[in-house]
């Protein structure tokens, strides 16, 4: 671990159609715009709607010749509350990691994570206010741009703006929702 220690490394947890893939990609994006190096993958099993899926970003300083899996990251993100004790979402954590669950429940009301850093919003609520579908990659974003200051909200406006093209009013509904849901995270 000590050759990628600038190397911060995020794992997603969601189901197909939630679009774990496209956080990933904005996410790689913003850090980007900031300056950054990045790269963002997926790993798909069964490849079908509801199915589980992992996907995964790498951001550093410096040019990321790394090209595995992750299996320690730094930052996990679970878009998909109902995945927990199905999939071992913790798998390869260290003490003190980050773990930013969607979910409407206390952080307390998760103490299986007790040894990691634990921080959840409502994302699904927020998600249907403005987007009107329980799509919450872009607000989850917000939730880790808050949360752990990696990428800045800007950036992140900018990757979401970039990649929603020629879609300005889906690129500015998930924008409000991420905004929003920066100022409602609990941990």
């Amino acid at each position: 671990m000590d050759l990628i220690k600038g190397m911060k490394e995020i794992r997603f947890h969601g189901r197909g159609g939630q679009g774990v893939v496209t956080a990933a990609d904005v996410l790689a994006m913003a850090a980007f715009y900031d300056g950054k190096f990045s790269q963002a993958f997926p790993s798909f099993g069964v490849e079908r709607r509801g199915a589980p899926v992992t996907a995964f970003a790498r951001i550093d300083s410096k040019p990321i010749r790394r090209r595995s899996q992750i299996y320690e990251p730094d930052y996990v993100i679970v878009q998909d509350p109902s995945l927990i004790g199905v999939v071992d979402v913790a798998s390869g954590l260290r003490e003190g990691a980050v773990i930013i669950i969607n979910s409407a429940k206390k952080v307390s009301e998760f103490p299986e994570f007790n040894s990691f850093r634990v921080y959840t919003v409502d994302a699904t609520k927020i998600a249907l206010e403005h987007i009107g579908k329980p799509i919450v990659n872009m607000p989850m974003l917000g939730a880790f741009s808050k949360i752990t200051k990696e990428v800045t909200l800007e950036s992140l406006r900018k990757a979401i703006r970039k990649r929603f093209e020629g879609k300005e009013a889906i690129a500015e509904k998930n924008i409000k929702a991420m905004e929003e849901i920066a100022e409602k995270v609990e941990g």
